[in-house]
């Protein structure tokens, strides 16, 4: 979206369908994707449930490895488990950049009294943080030789409280590098710099709990700061994320471009997409230096699977960001137009947006209107 690659010249793209109602929603977003006409070829996966019935697991990340290798992006679903290619898409892959559009669309419902001209986007490094999955036993710790008082002595704690002394406890390990930050800055940097070409505000703002972990989140605080500083042409700022957490509610239209660690990213993106209408219109894309792959924020709602009524919205506004990501921006804007409109008109909207539609009749009027926007 931001630095096309060389490697998306070749346009071909691996589509994992993912597991419980995700794959009708990646159905009707590939039936869109297909009547375009698009100079790109899609290798289409079978959906999760298949895969795990037919292949076993080594077979299956083979297959997946494999396939995504060949491509240059891909479209993914969401997974349960079953499919479990956010692995290999994820870290795999080194998609260190989650770039989660919030945008208010007309037509769609939000508990905001107003949210027209809600319009930014989270920038969430992916691939570190409490994301690194490094777990263990409280005593593990304490054989570390770590100096494991609360805030490193610095204060007057209860000599009950805390690793040393616990008798019984888990520990998880926050991580944040000083490469992987720079280089999400950098990304958050460059789309600011890119939006702002196109009229909006040329803006990054940095949000983190900065004031309680001043050796992590302060250090992703301070490297994102010296990373803006290298682009005058963009403001700046910073926020505790609990503050930042009611701006999003209270002022969204001040925003831009937001970066932030992994979970607080993860967690406030949810939040911010309640405030344009909810998952089901939140798209993303997840960007590396070589690859990209695109899904909808939403998980694979096993409550609904097999009942026709999911919302395709942010699965097909998650294509439009890759045909972006190929070069494809008419055909990006046309999609998303389209979109736009059906959403605007009001009588497809799927139950999660109020309506009676199912994902066939909205995703039918999306492709009318893909057919009088030629």
């Amino acid at each position: 979206m931001v630095r096309p690659h060389e490697a998306v010249a070749r346009r071909r793209v691996a589509v994992l369908p993912g597991d419980d109602a995700a794959p009708e929603a990646v159905e009707a977003t590939m039936g869109l994707l297909e009547a375009m006409a698009l100079p790109v070829e899609w290798v289409v996966l079978p959906d999760g449930e298949t895969m795990a019935r037919k292949f076993s697991r080594p077979e299956r990340d083979q297959l997946i490895r494999e396939t995504v290798d060949s491509c240059a992006a891909a479209l993914f679903g969401a997974t349960s488990g079953k499919t479990g290619a956010v692995w290999y898409l994820r870290w795999g892959k080194d998609t260190y950049a989650n770039v989660r559009p919030v945008r208010w669309r007309e037509g769609v419902p939000s508990p905001l009294r107003d949210p027209a001209g809600i319009d930014y986007v989270i920038v969430r490094e992916n691939l570190e943080d409490l994301y690194v999955g490094i777990e263990g036993d409280l005593g593990a710790l304490r054989s570390s030789g770590l100096d494991l008082r609360p805030h490193g002595g610095r204060i007057d704690v209860s000599p009950s409280i805390g690793p040393a002394t616990a008798a019984d406890g888990r520990f998880a390990v926050k991580v944040l590098t000083k490469e992987n930050t720079e280089r999400v800055a950098h990304f958050a940097c460059r789309l600011a710099r890119e939006r702002k070409g196109r009229g909006y505000p040329g803006k990054v703002t940095c949000s983190c709990k900065y004031n309680v972990l001043p050796q992590s989140d302060g250090f992703f605080r301070h490297t994102v700061a010296a990373v803006v500083a290298g682009y005058p042409e963009l403001d700046y700022e910073e926020y505790i994320v609990d503050d930042f957490a009611r701006r999003l509610v209270a002022t969204p239209r001040d925003l831009d471009v937001v970066v932030m660690p992994n979970l607080y990213g993860d967690i406030l993106s949810d939040e911010a997409a309640a405030t344009v209408g909810g998952l089901g219109v939140a798209p993303s894309g997840c960007y590396g230096d070589g690859f990209a792959y695109f899904e909808p924020v939403h998980g694979t709602a096993p409550d609904i699977a097999g009942r026709g009524i999911v919302n395709p919205t942010a699965t097909t506004l998650s294509a439009a960001m890759l045909l972006r990501h190929l070069g494809l921006a008419l055909d990006a804007s046309r999609l998303e137009s389209a979109v736009d409109a059906t959403l605007a008109a009001a009588d497809n909207l799927t139950p999660d947006l109020g309506g009676r539609g199912t994902t066939r009749s909205f995703t039918g009027a999306v492709l009318s209107r893909i057919g009088q926007g030629r």
